[in-house]
Formats: C-alpha cells, sequence, structure tokens
C-alpha cells in the first residue's frame, strides 16, 4: 500500500497560544486545555496536532528544537482580499507580521505571519 500524508505535527511551547494562533486561521482546536496533544481536521481531511513541548522531550530527552524554517503551513484563503482581512485580524489579534500582502509574480496574492512558535505561515489566494 502507498503511504497517505494523514497528519502534519507542531511542536508547541505554549499549547493554549498555539492553539488560539491557529483558531485564527480556522482550525478548531477546542481541547487545548485538554492536555499535551491536540488535533484538528482540515476540511481536506489533513490532521493537524499541536504536540506540547514538554511532551515530546519526555519521549525524546535529547529533542532539540529546530532554528529556523524548516517546514511551512500555507492557508488558501477564498479570495484577495480575504488574504488581506486575514492578515489584519491575525495582527490585531497580537501576533505579527513576517510580510505584509503583496502581489506575488507567480499570480497570487500573499502575506506571513508568524505564530507564536516563531513558524511562518502563508496565507494566500489566486490573483
Amino acid at each position: 500500500m502507498t503511504p497517505i500524508l494523514d497528519m502534519i505535527g507542531l511542536v508547541a511551547s505554549d499549547m493554549q497560544a498555539t492553539a488560539a494562533f491557529y483558531r485564527l486561521l480556522d482550525l478548531d482546536f477546542s481541547t487545548a486545555d485538554e492536555g499535551p496533544y491536540i488535533e484538528v481536521a482540515t476540511r481536506g481531511g489533513l490532521r493537524i496536532s499541536i504536540n506540547d513541548l514538554k511532551m515530546i522531550k519526555s519521549m525524546e530527552p535529547d529533542y532539540v528544537q529546530a532554528v529556523g524554517q524548516r517546514t511551512g503551513l500555507a492557508f488558501l484563503c477564498e479570495t484577495p482580499s480575504g488574504v488581506d482581512a486575514k492578515y489584519a485580524e491575525i495582527l490585531a489579534a497580537g501576533h505579527p507580521s513576517h510580510k505584509a500582502p503583496w502581489d506575488a509574480f507567480w499570480g497570487q496574492r500573499y502575506a506571513q505571519v508568524i505564530d507564536p512558535d516563531g513558524n511562518v505561515v502563508d496565507l494566500f489566494a489566486p490573483l
């Protein structure tokens, strides 16, 4: 059987802050207070999990947090103006910008924000 990509896992130093950030992107992490691991299925069926850093270190004592941008998450917005609106909403919630919305040469409206653990998250829509 061919393997199927089923889940992307994020390691978080603050479960509540990370869950709150991704709720702004319509991922319903409603159980962040219930433990060191939570997951949600996207509309496309892919699961996203948030794993508490302390839990990861308890299973893998030599675990070292990655430095730099190793993996990126990109969220498709319905319209170019939707990119601008979601970007503004995330900044208004206190999260930093990485790059303000712009029209990319590859034909998309694009913006980048930063999650609580420093990961750059992309927002995009076709122009």
